[in-house]
This record gives structure tokens, sequence and C-alpha cells, in this order.
């Protein structure tokens, strides 16, 4: 950490409004367009979606490296140094970003599943909930990428993410998931003081007029939920992407992009979540050695861990626990379909 950064903020700030008035419009073309009515996500469609975020994201990755490495042998500042290998880096160090954060993701999915199921949320209305959810969390991460790209030029800080990193591995790997309380989580519990809540839902309305009082429904008390579990989850994955790149750019575009196409993720996945149980462990193998990295790995190689090693062994953590999972899955008696439907209905 504390290299001379290729794209400072203050310099590339047209790169990252630009970043972002794509990524409105491309939100406003999926709520404006193809979503305007409250309906259910079908699986297919949601495959497709979730192909196409997955595809943008490689096609902006191919075209920053085949930009890069046009325009970093043309600054005076990196004269002598090997341009086309830190582009190559770079490229590389997106895509370790991108992997991370996608895998990361898939506990927000648990969590989803979770919220929409104790609050009785329809499948027709889930969308627009993940929708302000998702433009919530795109908001939060840029403010929280922003803050960390100042406070990681300090050792003791990233000593002090790297430590928080490895101590959240390590209690997934060894402590029991604890259910979801909504009910006591205290910014719900403060916000039912200052404006009641509806018993039922209220078709797509975050808010109802009753009696001469605005009172929240239970989809606007979902969304809030999700909005904290998504805060929650960035004091993770922001400090993760950071162990892999000191560059703010990098950490910026590869969190919107995985979260882009965290909602069509959703609905792909939202009834196979289980399928994929011993994924948790390789997630929590994955903190702890971003935070080695953060600790100790990276000073002890000179200041950077190899990029290359680093999305090889994420890859391969990634790819064991899929593979034990859908293993394991397929050598476990499985009960009638009518029995998966009714404790899918019940969770």
């Amino acid at each position: 950490m504390g290299e001379t950064l290729l794209f400072p903020i203050a310099e590339y700030w047209w790169f990252y409004a630009a970043f972002l008035l794509f990524v409105l419009a491309m939100l406003g073309l999926d709520l404006g367009v193809f979503h305007r009515r409250a309906r259910e996500v079908s699986v297919r469609e949601a495959a497709l979606w979730t192909s196409v975020w997955i595809g943008l994201a490689i096609l902006f990755n191919v075209v920053f490296y085949l930009w890069m490495t046009q325009y970093l042998p043309t600054r005076s500042d990196l004269a002598g140094i090997h341009t086309d290998a830190l582009a190559r880096a770079t490229a590389l160090e997106f895509t370790a970003g991108y992997l991370v954060e996608k895998a990361l993701a898939v506990d927000n999915i648990f969590v989803f599943v979770a919220v929409f199921a104790y609050f009785s949320i329809p499948p027709a209305l889930q969308h627009k909930v993940l929708f302000y959810g998702i433009l919530g969390a795109l908001v939060f991460r840029a403010l929280f990428i922003s803050l960390g790209s100042v406070l990681m030029q300090y050792q003791i800080v990233v000593i002090v993410f790297g430590v928080l990193l490895l101590v959240t591995g390590i209690k997934i790997l060894l402590l029991p998931e604890r259910p979801m309380e909504p009910e006591r989580n205290p910014i719900i519990r403060l916000a039912r003081r200052f404006m009641p809540i509806t018993p039922q839902l209220h078709g797509e309305r975050f808010w109802v007029k009753q009696d001469g009082r605005v009172l929240m429904t239970p989809l606007f008390v979902a969304l809030l939920f999700i909005e904290l579990s998504d805060i929650i989850f960035a004091i993770d994955s922001v400090p993760a992407i950071f162990a892999l790149t000191d560059e703010p750019l990098i950490v910026y575009t590869s969190n919107m992009f995985a979260i882009l196409g965290l909602r069509s993720a959703f609905f792909l996945l939202a009834h196979a979540v289980q399928a994929f149980q011993f994924l948790k462990y390789g997630l929590g193998v994955i903190l702890v050695f971003v935070g080695l990295k953060m600790v100790w790995l990276n000073e002890a190689f000179d200041g950077k861990f190899p990029i290359e090693w680093s999305l090889t062994i994420i890859a391969t953590i990634l790819a064991v626990s899929i593979l034990v999972s859908i293993g394991y899955q397929r050598t476990r008696p499985q009960p009638p379909a009518s029995d998966r439907r009714a404790q899918y209905n019940e969770s």
C-alpha cells in the first residue's frame, strides 16, 4: 500500500463520472424499460441478465486493458517501466476483485432470501426492493471506496482492516451461523419508533397515509434491512478488494459491476442457495487469505503479493467449495419436489 497510483481520483474524476453515468443508464434501462411492471422474474430471464452483466464486466476489462497498453507508454512518469506488464497486472487485479465481490455477494443473496421470507414479500415485488436496495448500495460503496482510498495509505489502517478480515474469516469457518432477527436490529427498532408500520403490504408502495399519519409498509422495512445488510457486507468486501489492488479505480469498477449483477443473480440462485452450503467456508478461507495479504504477505513480497498468485488462489478456493457443494448435494437423499417447495415457503 502507499504506492503511486496509476489513476488517482483527483486526476481521473471524469472516468469515475462517466462510469457512474453508464451504471445509472443501465439501471434506468433495467427498471424503466424491462421491468416497468411488478412481476415475478423467471429463472430464464435472470440467467440472461446475469450473463449480460458478466459479459459487460469482461468486455470492460478487455477494453480497459487494451486502452492501458496504448496509454501507459505515453506517460512520462512511467518511463523505464514495463507498461505492458503493468497493464496486464491491473487487468488481473480487476478480475480478482470482481471474483471476490461476486463470491461475497452470495452471502447477500442468503440474506435477501431470509428478509423476503420474513416480511412475506411476494416474488412480483422483490425486484423493486432489490432495485432500490442496489441503488443505495452503489452510493454507499462509492463513499466507502473514496474513504478507503484515503485511509489505506496508512499502514496502521491496512493492518487494522487486515485483522478485521482475518477475524471475520475465522468466525465464518468456526462459529455456527446465527438466525437473522430483524426485530432486534437497533436501526429497525428506531425506525419503528418514529414511523409506525402497516401490518400488511400495500402493493408497490413504500409508504401509505392513513388517518392523517404516514406509515411504513413492510416493503420499505425490507428495503431498509437490505440497505443495512449491504453496509455491513461492505465493511468486509471493500477492504478485501483493497487487499488485492491499490487502485481505487479498480476497486470502484469491479465493485460496481459485481453489484449490478447482484439482482439478477438473486433471482437465478434464490431457490438454490442451499445447494451452495459449503461456499461460505470458501468465503471464510478467502477472507483469511486477503487478511493475511494485508497484515503480512504483501510486506513479505516486497510490498506486493503477486496478483497472478492471488487470482489463482481465489479462483481455486471458489471452484473447490462450489464443486464440494455440488458433490454433497448429489450424494444426499433429496425430498420430493412438493416437500422442497414447502420448505422454501416456510423459510
